[in-house]
Formats: structure tokens, sequence, C-alpha cells
């Protein structure tokens, strides 16, 4: 189902679209969307990314332009979830608070992965299958694991990346 209430940009491809859950979110020109793909309202998805079949985009989450996102890539905005308040009721929209996820542009996560609520994932960086990343990700780094760790550094990077993860 895609909601009237979704954004999208010139010549965005959404594979099936009686097979996605899209509301309130806006994506930009040039996007690919696969098939069982849930993207929550209040994300933000640039141009020209591709956006793998069963991955949850959740609330909060930008993506900047040229991202991939494998299969079955999940992301998170709370770091405390619960289903339910102290007194045993169900919390709402006003028992929690949402947290922002970054990923910026050109950057690539693979299928599996799971993006905690709160980091950034720098430019060029690409995370592996499988990974789950917990704290920020340096442009152009390569990491992977449980939890996600630095192994390496993109073959595409620029010829010198700072140890402060921008570039020169």
């Amino acid at each position: 189902m895609i909601a009237s209430s979704v954004q999208l940009g010139d010549g965005v491809v959404i594979h099936h679209p009686d097979l996605v859950n899209l509301y309130g979110c806006s994506i930009g020109a040039g996007t690919r969307i696969g098939t069982f793909v849930e993207i929550q309202k209040g994300a933000a998805i640039a141009e020209n990314c591709k956006i793998s079949s069963h991955s949850f985009i959740c609330e909060g989450v930008e993506i900047e332009e040229g991202v991939f996102i494998g299969h079955g890539v999940m992301f998170t905005n709370d770091l405390h979830p619960r289903a339910v308040n102290l007194d045993g009721g169900l919390q709402t929209d006003a028992d929690w608070s949402l947290v922002p996820t970054l990923v910026k542009r050109r950057a690539s996560i693979g299928s599996n992965a799971t993006i905690v609520a709160g980091v950034t994932i720098g430019e060029g960086a690409q995370v592996g299958a499988g990974a789950v990343v917990t704290k920020d990700v340096p442009a152009y780094a390569v990491v992977a694991g449980v939890p996600a760790r630095i192994i390496g550094r993109a073959a595409d990077a620029p010829v010198e990346v700072l140890s402060s993860g921008g570039t020169r």
C-alpha cells in the first residue's frame, strides 16, 4: 500500500506497489524500492537510492543520495523499546523518544544488517551483511560483525582519508 501522504520524486520505481507499505515518507527522484519494503512516516530517502526487498526503514531515518540498502535491512528508532509502561498499560507515542539515524551519501548496507538508532553511517561507508551497527561508522570505512567493527576501508575511498572520518 502506498498512502496518499507519500511524497514521490520523478522516476521513482516501486516494484509491486501492492506489496509495499509506504506512508508519510519522502522518496527522492530515481530511487528504486523493492518488494515487501516498509517505510514509515517521517523517513526521508534522497535521490538515486536502491532499497532492496524486505527492508524496514522507520520514522527518524534519513538516507542521503546514492545509498544502497540490501535485502532485509532493519533500522530502529528507539534505544529502550517496551510494549507497556510500569503500570502494565500499553505505551503510546507519548511514552518514548524518537532517536534519529543518518546514512550519508553513497554508503552501502549489506543484507540483513541491523542499524541501531542514533548512529551515523558515513559517506561511502560499507556495512557488511548481517552486521549490527551500534556506533557511528566513519566515512569510507568497511565494517562487519556483531557488533560491527572496522575491518578495512572502501576500495573507492579517496586517496587520503583522515582519522576523523573526513576527506581531504
